[in-house]
């Protein structure tokens, strides 16, 4: 199985944000991410996930 990492770069097109949201977001723990030596990478499956929870959590308040 292949797992779809995304850059920065990648992640603030998809989240339809700019690049320093997504930066600072990963800086603040607040987007699950990884590092790659200096990298900061996302797994798409992970960040969906993630997504989907943010929603659920939302309609519940």
């Amino acid at each position: 199985m292949e797992i779809k990492t995304m850059t920065v770069k990648e992640m603030a097109a998809y989240l339809g944000v700019h690049l320093d949201t997504v930066y600072k977001m990963a800086r603040a723990n607040e987007i699950p991410h990884f590092r790659l030596r200096s990298k900061i990478l996302f797994s798409k499956g992970t960040v969906d996930a993630w997504i989907e929870n943010q929603q659920e959590q939302s309609k519940g308040n």
